[in-house]
């Protein structure tokens, strides 16, 4: 592992086909208040995206750029980024996000009163400036799985899975789940929770590391005061295979967090059920 510097803040970006809005990531982290360093994953982008990328890195120092070992996946790529980073806190942050330049700092303030091990996420809005689904969620179980899948929140609202619609909070709220898509933490405690796990491709290693993370003794917290403006759906990633990495990584998140408290025969109807699932996103996206 790298030499920690105290003062900086390593933020962690893994692109694939994420279009222009990539760039405008890049300036919001580079205009933060606060000293910070890019690693900048290029999982794969078009080849004038990559050469302008590259350009950037020469023309800043902060801008450290990982290519050439193609397409790994974001959790092995947050990952490298990780392992390669010389802040003491890390912030993963998803390519298709704009930061307002007093992030970094706000932060660091909250982090600076909070116990550790800790983990801060932040309000996601699109640019409708509504609040997105995954900032604020409830831990993710069979049961609660269940519940959002059959749209039964209405008769059991405490076990809604995602909490977008509710309130506001006024102050730090500590919650059960935050989006990977924006993520800060010191980096020493998200190497003791053992880092992203690598068999998730892309999508629920958030979901993984945020139950692995609490199940440690870690406290999340959720803070209302940092927007970040996250235009969802920029890359050009094929719909259908994103789809089956999400089946398959729902699959791997039940049966290893909850092998052993569920009956199988639960969840390998479980498993038939995300199967199904897919396949009716994936039918009514071929319609859209």
């Amino acid at each position: 592992m790298t030499p920690v510097n105290q003062s900086l803040t390593s933020v962690v970006i893994v692109s694939y086909h994420t279009g222009p809005v990539l760039f405008e990531a890049i300036a919001s982290v580079l205009a933060q208040t606060a000293p910070v360093e890019l690693l900048l994953i290029d999982n794969g982008n078009p080849p004038e995206a990559s050469d302008k990328l590259r350009t950037l890195a020469l023309q800043d120092a902060r801008l450290h750029l990982f290519n050439g070992q193609g397409n790994v996946g974001f959790s092995k790529g947050c990952n490298m980024g990780a392992h390669a980073a010389q802040g003491e806190t890390l912030l993963f942050l998803n390519p298709d996000s704009v930061l307002p330049p007093d992030t970094i700092s706000k932060l660091n303030e909250h982090g600076a009163r909070l116990k550790r091990p800790y983990m801060i996420g932040a309000r996601l809005v699109g640019a409708d400036g509504k609040d997105q689904r995954g900032c604020r969620r409830a831990a993710l179980t069979p049961m609660t799985a269940c519940v959002e899948a059959l749209n039964l929140g209405v008769l059991f609202p405490q076990m809604r899975f995602n909490r977008h619609h509710e309130p506001l909070p006024t102050t730090l709220m500590q919650i059960p789940v935050i989006s990977g898509a924006f993520m800060f933490l010191p980096r020493e405690d998200f190497w003791n929770m053992g880092g992203f796990d690598e068999h998730y491709f892309i999508h629920v290693d958030d979901l993984d590391l945020c139950l692995r993370f609490r199940r440690k003794g870690g406290e999340i917290w959720f803070a209302p005061d940092i927007k970040a403006t996250h235009f969802a759906g920029t890359s050009k990633a094929n719909r259908a295979v994103l789809e089956r990495h999400k089946a398959r990584g729902f699959m791997h998140y039940f049966h290893k967090n909850f092998g052993s408290q569920y009956p199988k025969p639960f969840l390998w109807l479980l498993d038939a059920a995300i199967w199904v699932r897919m396949g009716v996103r994936m039918g009514l996206g071929a319609l859209r």
